[in-house]
């Protein structure tokens, strides 16, 4: 289960993705999230995300969608 520590630490990771960039490939967006220290739960949600390059807005937007897909949004939250 995510805890405030793997919000954080996904915050911290899409700002370093998006700090040059206005468009990720998912395979970046993918590498990224596997060297981070995020749970397993959390680590699954970016394995969900559909082939395509994703600004940030479309990315926390398919994350969010996840979320509430899988029944975590009360004990993840959502991104924004």
């Amino acid at each position: 289960m995510a805890d405030d520590n793997d919000i954080e630490t996904v915050r911290r990771m899409l700002d370093r993705l998006y700090a040059t960039r206005s468009r990720v490939p998912r395979l970046d967006v993918i590498t990224e999230a596997e060297t981070m220290s995020l749970s397993p739960d959390v680590l699954h949600l970016f394995a969900l995300l559909p082939p395509g390059a994703y600004t940030r807005r479309a990315l926390v937007d398919q994350l969010n969608s996840a979320i509430v897909a899988q029944g975590r949004g009360y004990s993840f939250g959502t991104l924004d």
